[in-house]
């Protein structure tokens, strides 16, 4: 009888959250085509349309101006591709991580992977200053990082999950004390502004081959964690709850630290950093949606990547010299943040 009582409790209150899941779903699609028509050069819906379905091969009427074709499909498309990449794959990863060590601070940046990234990131530019390289460069010493922080947390007895964030967090700073000796070293004139630059965060260079780069590991990560979600509910009540109902706690936490590294350091290696995005909006899907991470992360994929869109459309039209995304989102988050803090949420697990 209690436990029919508490399912009926649980339905009611998750219930509210349900109207909006349809509909989070179809948003990126509203997302993309605002922010295809939205910049200093207009562009209307129907041009739009008409552009990709000459693409496709549809019979439309030709689209009069081939500068149009040139703004939406070679200099907007691939930077709201990326947006919505890099903004849905941070999103799923902060929501992940928040289930994974039950804690509702941590982003996808806890284990030391920015820091990481950013100082391969300042060495690949200040060795080659080629994108290939400071890319790469970027990707593999984010992964190192977070290597790092794991194996630190081998060697200490304790909590599994505090050992590993406290890991990142010593990780974290050593990265970021080699960042500072490289950003020191480099030249003052051409290196340094552009180090500083990258570390900002921006999508004012993408490109497509830049995307195809990172589309493959970030997909299949995304997709890795999209399956994992219903043991995410389960580890979520801790490990000895997990093992109980059959769900192997060590290895999913392996692999969804796994999962969320690939993703972040891939997002990370193109974009530079761009902080916020898997704190704050995994919290607005969860008072939307629920914590039942079957629903919270396809709603935390949609809503990040419309909300990066968004935030790269403001910094595209805000000034005449674009600003780095990772001030503007640090610009929004931390007072929606703070706001959240102060509506004494609990129970967000």
């Amino acid at each position: 009888m209690v436990s029919l009582i508490n399912k009926s409790n649980i339905q009611k209150r998750r219930a509210p959250g349900s109207r909006f899941y349809f509909l989070l779903l179809a948003a990126p699609a509203a997302a993309m085509c605002l922010g295809l028509a939205w910049g200093r050069y207009p562009v209307e819906l129907m041009d739009i349309l008409r552009i990709f379905g000459g693409k496709l091969g549809i019979p439309v009427n030709e689209v009069s101006s081939s500068v149009l074709e040139t703004v939406v499909l070679k200099v907007r498309l691939p930077r709201i591709l990326a947006a919505m990449l890099i903004g849905g794959g941070l999103s799923v990863s902060g929501a992940a991580f928040q289930g994974l060590f039950r804690n509702p601070l941590v982003s996808p940046y806890v284990l030391g992977v920015a820091s990481g990234a950013g100082f391969g990131a300042a060495l690949g530019i200040v060795i080659w200053n080629q994108p290939f390289m400071i890319q790469g460069c970027a990707f593999l010493s984010g992964i190192c990082a977070v290597s790092a922080a794991w194996l630190m947390s081998k060697f200490y007895k304790g909590s599994g999950n505090m050992i590993i964030v406290l890991g990142g967090v010593i990780v974290g700073a050593f990265f970021q004390s080699l960042l500072s000796l490289v950003k020191y070293m480099a030249d003052p004139d051409d290196k340094l502004p552009a180090i500083v630059y990258w570390l900002m965060g921006s999508l004012a260079s993408i490109t497509m081959e830049d995307l195809y780069t990172v589309l493959l590991p970030m997909l299949i990560s995304i997709m890795f964690l999209m399956l994992m979600r219903w043991r995410l509910n389960v580890l979520s009540l801790g490990d000895e709850e997990a093992r109980i109902l059959g769900v192997e706690a060590g290895k999913l936490r392996i692999g969804v630290i796994l999962g969320v590294t690939v993703i972040t350091a891939s997002a990370v290696s193109v974009s530079g950093i761009i902080g916020w995005v898997g704190l704050v909006v995994p919290h607005l899907a969860r008072m939307l949606v629920g914590p039942d991470y079957m629903k919270l992360i396809p709603a935390s994929l949609a809503l990040g990547a419309c909300y990066l869109v968004l935030i790269d459309g403001v910094a595209r039209n805000i000034s005449a010299a674009e600003i780095p995304l990772g001030i503007l989102t640090a610009t929004v988050g931390a007072p929606f943040f703070a706001w959240l803090l102060t509506k004494g949420k609990t129970g967000w697990a």
